[in-house]
């Protein structure tokens, strides 16, 4: 008898949120190695959809607050964002504002570790 295969089929619906939003204060520094990024004292990663949204993003946080884009990527709508603790927490936070108010997104509450 034939071993039947199951096939999974998966399929991205994008919504208008902020699912990620997360600040890592005064990280191991093999984490900037391993991300190939200038070493800071505190790294933030949002996650957003539509992806294209990473790069409204990537202008609200650098017009808020003194941080560096560590990385942007439009195709998975991941950010990453470099600078000292507060800095990065402020950027985050207009992002999460402006999202919400502006394009009336579903924002994530900031998180720290």
């Amino acid at each position: 008898m034939e071993e039947q295969k199951m096939r999974v089929i998966q399929e991205y619906v994008p919504g208008k949120q902020l699912t990620l939003a997360h600040v890592i204060a005064n990280p191991d520094p093999v984490l900037y190695t391993k991300l190939g990024i200038e070493e800071r004292s505190a790294i933030g990663i949002l996650t957003l959809t539509p992806t294209e949204t990473a790069i409204i993003a990537a202008d609200i946080a650098t017009k808020a607050a003194d941080v560096g884009i560590g990385y942007l990527d439009r195709f998975t709508g991941s950010l990453v964002l470099t600078g000292e603790v507060a800095a990065v927490e402020m950027a985050i936070a207009a992002v999460n504002v402006f999202l919400l108010e502006k394009l009336k997104f579903s924002t994530a509450p900031i998180t720290r570790s």
